[in-house]
């Protein structure tokens, strides 16, 4: 018999709690997203996590340590070479990537990749360069509207990205050149994380906006997961955000697509007052698509707030033989230096109406305690090269 029927999962994307030991390798020392936020803030609210444990994980400076938390609170470390959302995730879910995914921040994309976009998809290939989702539609997109060029950008991210706009470029359009490109980064040289589709709205600058029709062509997961495993055995997986993008759709029985981080809570909230047994996986991406990555500390505080209200309303509705994780997948310090993620380790609260105990767990080596935990809990077996053991047995 299972000891939860229903198991949320929560990603607040890039919620970092300190750098991991090996932070150094990748220039990140002394990042603290959530830390670094809260000093930064005059005024910072988070009743709900911190009845959880949150501010027992890592000191903040408006939020006192709670003597009595309702849940149990750790931190986990990354054990894959990496510290994008892909790696996270996987990683959450059994998988060891121990080759980073291709980057190509500094430079662009090779010559003969974009030469060979152009020519596949019969438009010219504009940008080429790491930049912010927004200042390039203010650079670029009036020239694409006149000219139906292509915009093409990437980031700290191991992604390559293509704006379009739905009146003049299309839509079906933008994900046919999407495809392409995907296909063309599947070689080994060139090969990046994710393909992502960024179409806007707008005719001049100052007035564009990115829409929720993005869409994201990840590569496969490189082994099966918690995930192959739960819906082998028929249980339902309930993905919420990106999450069927991240794993390219294995695993996943249901999905659910999110136009903010906000909608990705009302969506989980009304998930749990419904009938289902098995997982439910969300991703909150605004934590870092739109604070992280752009170094807005305020936002990134207020967006956590926001979060924090609507974790009280899933709290409420939460039955008694459900579980609770909430956890991130790599840090994005909003207060460091340039625009990358940030390696750090990431917190882990767990809490359910059932347990009669609460308090401070173990700090974890690899983020696939969490994948080890459902599959536990479910009573099925993990997929051969899964990483990860269980911690059920401390949840009581």
């Amino acid at each position: 018999m299972n000891r939860f029927n229903r198991i949320f999962v929560i990603v607040i994307d890039s919620l970092g709690v300190g750098a991991m030991a090996d932070a150094y390798r990748f220039g990140d020392e002394g990042a603290n997203t959530l830390g670094h936020i809260s000093e930064s803030m005059d005024i910072f609210t988070i009743p709900n996590l911190q009845k959880l444990g949150m501010a027992n994980i890592v000191p903040l400076k408006q939020v006192p340590a709670n003597d009595h938390p309702k849940g149990y609170y750790g931190r986990l470390n990354e054990a894959s070479s990496g510290k994008d959302t892909m790696t996270g995730h996987w990683e959450m879910m059994g998988l060891h990537v121990a080759t980073p995914f291709r980057t190509f921040t500094d430079s662009g994309f090779p010559k003969e990749l974009i030469e060979e976009l152009e020519k596949r998809t019969g438009h010219k290939v504009i940008g080429n360069k790491s930049a912010s989702g927004t200042e390039i539609l203010d650079e670029l997109a009036e020239e694409e509207i006149a000219t139906g060029n292509m915009i093409v950008y990437t980031s700290a991210d191991s992604v390559l990205q293509i704006c379009g706009n739905e009146e003049t470029f299309d839509l079906e359009e933008l994900y046919r050149c999407c495809e392409i490109a995907r296909e063309i980064t599947m070689r080994d040289e060139w090969k990046v994380g994710r393909v992502i589709a960024r179409p806007y709205v707008g005719r001049k600058r100052g007035e564009f906006k990115r829409t929720s029709n993005r869409h994201d062509y990840a590569l496969k997961p490189i082994g099966k997961t918690a995930l192959d495993a739960l819906k082998e055995a028929g249980l339902d997986v309930i993905s919420i955000g990106k999450i069927k993008d991240i794993f390219d759709g294995e695993g996943i029985t249901r999905s659910l697509k999110s136009k903010s981080s906000v909608h990705g809570m009302e969506q989980t909230v009304e998930t749990a007052k419904e009938e289902f047994h098995g997982l439910c996986f969300v991703n909150l991406v605004d934590f870092d698509a739109l604070w992280g990555h752009r170094r807005d500390t305020i936002g990134y505080a207020h967006e956590i707030e926001k979060f924090d209200k609507s974790l009280g309303k899933l709290l409420n509705v939460l039955r008694e033989d459900d579980l609770l994780f909430i956890t991130a997948d790599h840090g994005n310090d909003p207060t460091y230096k340039g625009t990358d993620h940030t390696r750090e380790k990431v917190p882990l609260l767990a809490y359910s109406h059932a347990f009669k105990n609460a308090g401070a767990l173990p700090e974890g080596d690899t983020f696939a305690i969490i994948g080890a935990t459902i599959a536990d809990n479910f009573q099925v077996s993990m997929p051969d090269g899964t990483i990860g053991t269980s911690i059920l047995s401390i949840l009581i």
